[in-house]
């Protein structure tokens, strides 16, 4: 799809690198000025500064620790002085703990729930009001093929990110009418840093070739659905097989295939 957002203003969270990097790229091919937020300030601005002279578009960075709980309030005071209207958002933004859920430090466990459940509710409830008074928004939230998956014992990704796949329908089901539409995107095993970080490079480069996917498959696959208001997406026949087929256990049969994954000390 070659939509054209000449004159829209897009705002990315986890802009840094890979799948918001590559949503950051794919709007300002499309025309779109953007508003970059991440931690890391020095690639912020060396990617602004690529796509401003690519595609001549504006490109604005907010450097932010989107765990902080006065994160929103930073990044639209950031919209309001920069001036920027902003017609698509991309919560994108997110991470795991790496340890048990006792095991963890309180203040690991809670940033955790604030980038991707905080921050991201708190976007859309700032900034969907301007987008439904002007008649158009679009709303990508980085849910997970995790989301439909038996949670494993320590794991509070899987439950955060179902909540970003439900939240996400339920702001969809209330702003559709408004042209406004928001998308829960659900990707699989992706090739991005994320895996890095979380030193699990190792065990998820075991996997088979086919259940991968790059960041910009991802990130097409998910402008594609939220440009034709599909509010969920499942990017590769293998992912949305498996996101129908987990649904179909009963919940004692999921609640026995979480328990026989690997505890994390």
């Amino acid at each position: 799809m070659s939509a054209s957002l000449n004159g829209r203003t897009a705002l990315v969270t986890g802009a840094s690198a890979g799948i918001g990097e590559a949503f950051a790229r794919l709007l300002a091919a499309r025309g779109a000025n953007l508003l970059l937020v991440a931690r890391r300030e020095d690639r912020l601005r060396h990617l602004g500064n690529e796509l401003e002279q690519a595609f001549g578009i504006r490109a604005e960075i907010c450097a932010v620790d989107l765990s902080r709980s006065d994160a929103v309030a930073t990044i639209v005071a950031a919209t309001e002085r920069m001036r920027l209207d902003i017609d698509i958002l991309v919560n994108n933004a997110g991470f795991a703990a790496s340890k048990s859920f006792l095991g963890s430090d309180w203040s690991e466990l809670h940033a955790e729930m604030q980038v991707m459940m905080g921050t991201v509710t708190g976007l859309m409830h700032s900034l969907a009001p301007a987008m439904k008074a002007r008649g158009y928004g679009r709303i990508i939230n980085l849910a997970s093929l995790a989301a439909f998956a038996p949670t494993a014992p320590s794991m509070l990704y899987t439950g955060i990110k179902s909540f970003v796949l439900n939240v996400s329908e339920a702001v969809d089901m209330e702003l559709k009418p408004h042209g406004v539409y928001v998308t829960a995107l659900c990707p699989g095993f992706t090739w991005s840093e994320f895996h890095d970080v979380q030193g699990t490079r190792e065990l998820t480069n075991r996997l088979p070739a086919f259940m991968w996917h790059d960041a910009e498959t991802v990130a097409r696959a998910g402008f594609d659905a939220v440009m034709a208001g599909q509010p969920v997406c499942v990017p590769g026949a293998v992912n949305k097989t498996l996101a129908y087929t987990s649904r179909l256990f009963p919940e004692r049969i999921r609640y026995m295939m979480g328990r026989a994954g690997k505890m994390v000390e």
